[in-house]
C-alpha cells in the first residue's frame, strides 16, 4: 500500500512559473497576458496588501468585527479570481473577501460584512457570489449545487470555491467534490494550503503527501500549484475554467501558500505554533516581492507607481469606512424581517414590540 500511495503522490509535482527571484522557470506555461494585464495583477495585490494592513488596524480600534488576515495569500486569491469571467460564481470562505471585492463587491460592503450588518451580505446584481462562509468547508457542497445549476442551464460559466487546508478534513469537502465529479459539473475547488488550520499543522490534518491528490478518489482533475506565484495560480485556474466550460468536469487546485498574520484577529497568536525560522523562510517567497522583481526586470514597474497605488488604496479605504459608518445601524426589526417572508404569530408580536421600541 505504501508503494501505491507514494506513486500517487509522485504525480503531483508543484506547478510553478516564477521562482523566488521572479525568474521564469517554466516558459511553456507562461500565460498570455498583456503588459497592462500583468500590471493590473500587481496593482490588485499591492492594493489588497494595504487593505489587509488597514483592516487589521481598524479591527484593533474596534471599528471592524470579524476579520481574517490575508497577507501572504494575495497570489492564490487574486491570481485565481483574475482568471474568472463575470458570469462565474464565487463561493468564498471567510478569508476570501478580496476575491469578492475584485469581482465587484463595493468596498464599504466588505466592511459591513465584517461588522455583521445584513447589507454587507447583499451582493450587487451583476456579482454572482455568495456571502463568505463561516462554517468550515460548507461552501464545497454548495459549489457542487451551483455548478450543477449552471450545467443544467447550459451556461458557459463555472462555480469556484475556496477553503484552507483544515477544510479538507471536513466531510463537506469530499461530498462536494464527489457530487461535482459524478455529474461532471463545472466546478473549481481551491484549497489554500497555508500550512496551518488555526494552530494545527497540515501534516496533522492528513497522511496524504499532498492535498491535490485527494482529487483522485473523486475521479476529478487535481493539481498542486505554487500559491505564492500569481502567474502559476492564474494559469492553473484559467486551464481549469477552460476545461470546465468545455464539459471536462471539475478540478481541485491546491495552492501552497502562507498567511503571515494570525488565523483571525479574535485572539489567535501564531508565535505559539509557528517558528521564527518558518516565518522567515516563507517571507522569502512573498508573492508581492516575487512578482515585483519579475515586472521590474521587464521594465513594467517602479517604486513611484507602487506608491501611487498605495496612496490610492488608503484614500479609497478611508472613504469606504466613512460610507460604512454612515450606513444606518442594523435593527432587530431588520433581523426579524430578513429571516422570514411571512412571520409566524410569535414573531409578529415581537416585530410590533420592537417597532414600538425603535420608534422612540
Amino acid at each position: 500500500m505504501k508503494r501505491t500511495t507514494d506513486k500517487v503522490a509522485e504525480q503531483f509535482e508543484t506547478f510553478q512559473i516564477l521562482d523566488e527571484e521572479g525568474k521564469i522557470v517554466n516558459e511553456e506555461a507562461m500565460p498570455e497576458l498583456s503588459d497592462d494585464e500583468l500590471k493590473e495583477l500587481m496593482t490588485r495585490m499591492v492594493y489588497t496588501r494595504i487593505l489587509d494592513q488597514r483592516s487589521i488596524a481598524l479591527n484593533r480600534q474596534g471599528r471592524l468585527g470579524f476579520y481574517a488576515p490575508t497577507a501572504g495569500q494575495e497570489a492564490s486569491q487574486l491570481g485565481s479570481q483574475y482568471a474568472l469571467e463575470q458570469d462565474d460564481f464565487i463561493l468564498p470562505g471567510y478569508r476570501d473577501v478580496p476575491q469578492l471585492i475584485w469581482q465587484g463587491l463595493p468596498l464599504y460592503k466588505a466592511f459591513l460584512f465584517s461588522r455583521g450588518h445584513f447589507k454587507g451580505n447583499q451582493m450587487p446584481e451583476d456579482v454572482n457570489a455568495f456571502s463568505p462562509q463561516i462554517i468550515i468547508g460548507a461552501q464545497y457542497v454548495q459549489t457542487a449545487g451551483v455548478a450543477l445549476g449552471l450545467q443544467k442551464r447550459n451556461k458557459d460559466a463555472v462555480a469556484i470555491t475556496y477553503t484552507g487546508d483544515g477544510g479538507t478534513s471536513q466531510g463537506d469537502f469530499y461530498e462536494g467534490m464527489n457530487f461535482a465529479g459524478a455529474f461532471n459539473s463545472p466546478a473549481i475547488f481551491v484549497v489554500q494550503n497555508n500550512q496551518f488550520a488555526i494552530s494545527t499543522p497540515v501534516e496533522k490534518q492528513t497522511a496524504a503527501d499532498t492535498l491535490a491528490q485527494k482529487a483522485v478518489a473523486a475521479g476529478i482533475e487535481g493539481i498542486q500549484v505554487d500559491g505564492m506565484d500569481v502567474l502559476a495560480v492564474y494559469a492553473a485556474t484559467k486551464d481549469a475554467r477552460d476545461r470546465a466550460v468545455n464539459g471536462e468536469g471539475p478540478t481541485l487546485i491546491e495552492a501552497l501558500t502562507y498567511r503571515y498574520g494570525p488565523h483571525t484577529m479574535a485572539g489567535d497568536d501564531p508565535t505559539r505554533y509557528r517558528t521564527e525560522e518558518m516565518d522567515n523562510e516563507w517571507e522569502k517567497r512573498d508573492p508581492l516581492v516575487r512578482f515585483r522583481k519579475f515586472l521590474e526586470d521587464k521594465g513594467l514597474w517602479s517604486e513611484d507607481e507602487e506608491n501611487e497605488i498605495i496612496e490610492k488604496a488608503k484614500e479609497e479605504i478611508k472613504a469606504a469606512v466613512k460610507e460604512a459608518d454612515n450606513t444606518p445601524k442594523q435593527k432587530v426589526t431588520d433581523l426579524i424581517g430578513n429571516m422570514y417572508e411571512t412571520l409566524p404569530q410569535h414573531l409578529e408580536e415581537q416585530m410590533e414590540e420592537y417597532k414600538a421600541k425603535e420608534s422612540k
